[in-house]
């Protein structure tokens, strides 16, 4: 059975063994002292109990988990042959080092205990092997997990399951990749009755109801919380000079000179940006500002090639670069890498985002996290100030759950029919059991089943929505065309179609999305993989590509790049007014600095207070503005300027330009507006919100395009092969037909429903909108009706101005404008 071996100690692995011996011995030659929270952690697992286990990262929070695994598997007397512990994460580079750090246990410990990786990115024959001859750990992802319960047996591969760990556990909980890894419990439960279930998160606010979703109703779990606090020391990198107009224009390039001293006093540093746009331009303007680190400098984010990829996490861990520009794809992470700072540019939108991503320096237990906050524009210095308060008072954002996702049912009970086949009341008590699911009639589970069988009450006459049949009280897919086809579509990950980018030579470089390619001709360069590249030919779905002499380039744009600021982080932001209204010399840096910038707002309009609304209405040669600064972020921002603006109408008839930021709006209109009339009628009154949005917001186009993702995920709609994925136009053109159709004749469909729901949800975030009527009700509203644009409308204003001069040099234009001001 082995051995293991502590220097001059060796332990021979009896049946039975004391609690912590794999966690003692492998510590002890690390010369390392276990934490509390891991010796908690390895306890209550030694006791079959489930959980979730929340502390902070870099402390090990995989071998607090990790040696209860181990330590189980070897106290079994009647340990079973296959898969033993299932390790779902959200990252496939999060698995890979997972991967590395499960198997140095094994390596160290010698044990014949064997770890094997499952991603999109394993090839066909190693996951042949992983199934005909199973290790009894699997590392792997939540769509991997629902394609190996698309297989004929897998009730019996799953037979000697004893663990499912799922990793960042708030990463995947706020997304319907969450969902998948509900249903997929479910039925491992079902298959496994005492199935051990944990749960790994850093950084979340909600812990009690993450801990409750992964448990399913199977009872209350343990939750391990670590009594450790992570340092971490911020600095705001401040500009030489403060714009008093600042504008969201040059993403924070030209402070490149404050970046490179940082970079060269590290020895590795990782700058997070917040789009994979945003990285490309970090990366060519770093190398432009700095030759010399060429070859020292990469790249990495998700819509890079796994050989890239895989190419820059192994050379940050070999110290081989100093500096990595990255999005979110490097978020998380297990090992102690050596990267001793981190850069985050721009605003990190939420409190949770930015303690996670400083957490990647410092990633040691006791080490201080390093982190510098680089504003791409001047009031973004105020959120400098914000983070601060936040961190400080622990304002982690909750992660909103989905529920009710029939698109991902609909998947599901497919996924079952195509490999064994599923009995209706069995799966009905399974999904019952979950979070998602817990409201679900009988009558609207017979509605999906009805939809997989027959296409519903609406599609009933096409043959290809018969997917599933019933034998017997057994619902099972007996065509091999639709069994592949759903194999194909599995997964609840959706995005624009993409296009490989690849040279002449064939070597890949990446994905990226067919909307941006489609703008460019043959001949056009543009920025990807840190590399200017020009444009040869499209073929099917491939970019064909060449280096491209120059340094000019068009940067391309991902759809999915745009995420607001959380609520947490809008309540840090509006605090910041409380500090900068006590004059006291103690203010933080950003504010001291800021001062110029609150003296001209003060000056030209007002200062509003934490519990103050200001709204500026200002004429200009370009018509009537309202500029109004609940600080909410911009999506609700958005919304709540399609309210006011259907309110004003509703007083007196006009049309109006909408334009937000994460601070304000802007309504633009050729008339004077009746700003008088409809506060005293109640602007900011929650009474009849609902009926106004769905007034002032054209909810039925957003549910249609919603809906696009949703029948792609229910499989209404299929996506196409590998390498023949079906044009975007299409599959809006389709999924939208359905849509007209559900309208039409079957109003109560459950995907229509469905739509619409996470239009309010997620899209407008009605109840955060609701909040912010709600709270500015209570404050007092500031109307100020300036000569002339201000601090805080500047900004605001320039999102416009860059859309009515699209096609001119509206950054000439724009800077022009801003001399004016500032004359």
């Amino acid at each position: 059975m082995g051995q293991i071996h502590a220097q001059n100690r060796t332990f021979v692995q009896e049946d039975i063994l004391p609690l912590n011996v794999f966690a003692d011995t492998w510590f002890f030659n690390k010369g390392w002292q276990p934490h509390r929270f891991q010796q908690d952690s390895w306890a209550a697992i030694a006791e079959g109990k489930s959980g979730l286990l929340n502390a902070p990262t870099g402390y090990g929070k995989t071998f607090a988990i990790w040696f209860g695994v181990l330590q189980r598997y070897y106290r079994d007397e009647r340990r079973k042959k296959g898969i033993h512990c299932l390790w779902i994460t959200p990252l496939r580079a999060l698995s890979a080092e997972i991967l590395q750090a499960t198997r140095s246990v094994s390596d160290d410990l010698e044990l014949d205990y064997r770890i094997g990786l499952r991603t999109g990115d394993t090839n066909a024959a190693e996951r042949q092997r992983q199934k005909t001859s199973a290790p009894q750990a699997l590392i792997t992802t939540p769509e991997s997990v629902h394609l190996l319960m698309a297989s004929k047996g897998y009730r019996e591969y799953f037979s000697g399951l004893e663990f499912v760990i799922i990793d960042e556990w708030h990463e995947l909980m706020g997304s319907k990749r969450g969902v998948l890894i509900e249903l997929a419990l479910s039925r491992l439960r079902a298959i496994c009755p005492g199935l051990q279930v944990w749960g790994i998160s850093a950084t979340i606010g909600n812990l009690e109801e993450a801990m409750e979703i992964l448990m399913g109703g199977e009872g209350k779990g343990t939750l391990v919380r670590a009594s450790l606090k992570k340092d971490i020391h911020m600095e705001t990198l401040l500009p030489d000079v403060l714009e008093r107009f600042p504008w969201a224009g040059h993403l924070g390039t030209a402070m490149i000179d404050k970046v490179l001293p940082i970079i060269n006093a590290h020895q590795s540093t990782l700058l997070f940006t917040n789009t994979r746009s945003q990285a490309e331009i970090w990366y060519h303007r770093l190398l432009d500002a700095a030759p010399q680190l060429a070859g020292a400098l990469a790249i990495h984010h998700g819509s890079l090639s796994e050989e890239l990829r895989l190419w820059v996490e192994d050379a940050l861990h070999r110290g081989i670069l100093k500096a990595v520009v990255c999005t979110s794809s490097l978020d998380l992470g297990v090992d102690f890498r050596p990267v001793d700072c981190v850069v985050q540019i721009g605003s990190p939108k939420g409190v949770a985002r930015f303690v996670q991503r400083a957490g990647r320096s410092g990633h040691r237990p006791g080490e201080t996290s390093k982190i510098y906050f680089l504003p791409t524009h001047s009031l973004e210095i105020m959120e400098g100030a914000a983070i601060r308060h936040a961190v400080h008072n622990g304002l982690l954002e909750q992660r909103l759950p989905y529920v009710r996702s029939f698109d991902v049912l609909l998947q599901y009970m497919v996924t079952l029919a195509v490999s064994d086949g599923f009995r209706a009341d069995e799966l009905y008590a399974e999904i019952k059991r979950t979070h998602c699911f817990s409201s679900i009639s009988r009558c609207e589970f017979d509605e999906c089943l009805l939809m997989v069988t027959q296409g519903g009450r609406t599609l009933d006459t096409y043959e290809e929505f018969h997917k599933v049949v019933v034998d017997n009280g057994l619902y099972k897919v007996t065509s091999k065309r639709v069994a592949m086809r759903h194999r194909l579509s599995i997964g609840a990950i959706v995005s624009d179609a993409m296009m490989r980018v690849q040279y002449l030579s064939g070597k890949y470089l990446g994905t990226i999305e067919e909307w941006f390619i489609s703008r460019l001709q043959p001949g056009d360069t543009f920025w990807f993989s840190g590399r200017l590249l020009e444009l040869v030919r499209v073929k099917d779905i491939q970019a064909i590509v060449r280096p491209a002499a120059g340094k000019k380039g068009t940067v391309p744009s991902w759809m999915g790049g745009r995420f607001p600021i959380s609520d947490n982080f809008g309540a840090a932001l509006r605090h910041t007014f409380t500090e900068i209204h006590r004059k006291s010399r103690s203010l933080p840096a950003e504010l001291l600095f800021l001062q110029p910038l609150f003296v001209e707002q003060r000056r030209v309009s007002a200062l509003p207070g934490e519990h103050d609304l200001l709204m500026e209405y200002i004429r200009t040669r370009h018509g009537y503005h309202l500029f109004v600064y609940p600080f909410e972020g911009k999506l609700v921002h958005e919304g709540m300027a399609a309210v006011v603006a259907y309110r004003l109408s509703s007083i007196r008839k006009a049309t109006f330009s909408i334009a937000s930021n994460e601070y304000g709006f802007e309504l633009l209109c050729d008339d004077p507006l009746p700003l008088d009339e409809a506060l005293h009628a109640g602007l900011f009154s929650t009474e009849k919100l609902v009926d106004d949005i769905r007034g002032g917001i054209n909810i039925r186009e957003m549910a249609r395009r919603k809906f696009r993702d949703i029948a792609g995920i229910a499989g209404l709609v299929f996506q196409g092969y590998p390498g023949k994925q079906m044009k975007t136009k299409h599959l809006q053109a389709n999924s939208g037909l359905f849509f007209s159709v559900f309208e039409e004749y079957d109003s109560d469909n459950l995907l229509l429903r469905q739509a619409y729901d996470e239009v309010y949800d997620f899209q407008l975030e009605a109840s955060r909108m609701h909040k912010a009527f709600e709270r500015i009700s209570t404050h007092r509203i500031i109307v100020q009706r300036p000569d002339q644009l201000t601090p805080f409308a500047f900004p605001v204003f320039a999102e416009s101005f860059r859309e009515r001069y699209s096609n001119e040099d509206w950054q000439a234009r724009l800077e022009k404008l801003k001399a004016q001001l500032e004359a």
